[in-house]
């Protein structure tokens, strides 16, 4: 909790993004100013930059159980999705396994959105696979999508709206019995789940590092030695020629840094974190008339809590709790400012008086129970506020 000029402030929005952890800041430093070096250059400054963006991909590498090798670093999570489905896709049809992709309904955008590219202007049968009122996918629905020209799955570990989680390992048995390489979005997730690529039978895997207490414009992506792929972005050898363009060094070092430090923080946070969100949402439920839980109750990330509100706008909630001092989200800050439902909820069959009234609350390392009574103690005359309005407008 921070004050302004007396007002509490309280960042509750940390699916959003998260703030840069001390000692990250203080790994990447130097390599702004003292090895500055362009890690592609064959001398002294170049290979000192080059070492360490070696060390940085064996970090992340062996933080999920991965390869240096099979680690990329991307611009940012939406990039790296980005890669995973057009490189991945482009790479099975120019190897003749075909055209078919099996995409979740209720993917980030940057995967939903690229996927729609794939299908309108290259030709790719885009499958979308439904979710269930919690946003989970079933297995079964995805087993029985896949077909012979099926050249790629992707569904996400954890949901950045809702914060339900999918059962990627039985998913990926599946793909892998069927010959196909999965991809999942797993960029709400390293903070608070410890990531196995094996455990989840996943071939691609995106991360971002400013979900994790690191630097905004950085991305991973786990790529698995031996999955077709094709770079996207062309124009020179770097990151073992999987994506062109000089790596930004700093992020690479601040990035590893990052993994390091919620490696070392994350099963404790997660309980502290479990006990908080279990707290926050019991007292939304309790004080707030029709106000409902969306996602799964307990098969949902450990520091994200999300409802809606019936009769509420969502947007117009958010600003009143901005007033308030608390920052939270209205679903997705990615699309903040439409007016639309989230297509989130759309696709969880919520309706639509309910889904305009999304709200994302998600917890950080830093939060505290004070921070969590503070939200309790506005949200209520803030949403019978913003209903009041509603009805006046009317």
């Amino acid at each position: 909790m921070n004050r302004n000029g007396g007002k509490p402030h309280i960042y509750l929005d940390h699916s959003a993004t998260t703030p840069v952890a001390p000692e990250v800041l203080a790994a990447m430093q130097p390599f702004f100013s003292e090895t500055f070096g362009n890690p592609a250059s064959i001398h002294a400054f170049g290979r000192a930059a080059a070492g360490a963006l070696d060390e940085a991909h064996l970090v992340v590498g062996c933080a999920i159980n991965a390869r240096a090798s099979e680690v990329v670093f991307t611009g940012c999570g939406s990039e790296a999705d980005n890669m995973a489905l057009r490189g991945i896709a482009l790479a099975q049809r120019k190897n003749g396994r075909g055209g078919h992709l099996v995409i979740a309904r209720a993917e980030h955008h940057a995967v939903e959105t690229t996927a729609e590219q794939l299908r309108d202007l290259f030709g790719f049968d885009v499958q979308f696979i439904p979710v269930d009122g919690c946003g989970q996918v079933n297995p079964d629905d995805i087993a029985a999508a896949i077909r012979k020209d099926t050249a790629l799955v992707s569904v996400m570990l954890a949901n950045n709206e809702v914060g339900s989680l999918n059962e990627v390992s039985a998913i990926g048995k599946i793909c892998k019995e069927c010959g196909v390489p999965l991809h999942t979005d797993a960029v709400q997730a390293p903070a608070y789940l410890p990531l196995d690529v094996n455990e989840l039978n996943c071939d691609a895997l995106s991360m971002s590092s400013h979900k994790i207490y690191g630097p905004k414009g950085v991305g991973v992506l786990y790529l698995r030695e031996g999955t077709p792929f094709v770079p996207t972005l062309t124009g020179g050898g770097h990151e073992r020629g999987r994506r062109a363009g000089t790596v930004n060094v700093a992020g690479a070092v601040g990035t590893a840094a990052a993994i390091k430090y919620v490696s070392r923080e994350r099963e404790a946070q997660a309980v502290r974190l479990v006990a908080l969100r279990d707290g926050l949402t019991a007292g939304v439920q309790a004080s707030v008339p029709q106000a409902m839980l969306s996602g799964h109750p307990r098969q949902r990330l450990p520091h994200h809590a999300s409802f809606v509100f019936k009769n509420v706008d969502g947007e117009s909630l958010l600003m009143a709790l901005d007033v308030e001092g608390i920052a939270v989200s209205t679903g997705s800050a990615c699309t903040s400012g439409d007016p639309e439902p989230s297509s989130v909820l759309v696709a969880m069959g919520v309706p639509r008086e309910w889904a305009l009234g999304g709200l994302r609350v998600t917890l950080g390392y830093g939060t505290t129970q004070a921070d969590v009574d503070a939200f309790l103690a506005v949200l209520p005359k803030c949403v019978e506020r913003v209903r009041k309005a509603a009805e006046w407008k009317g």
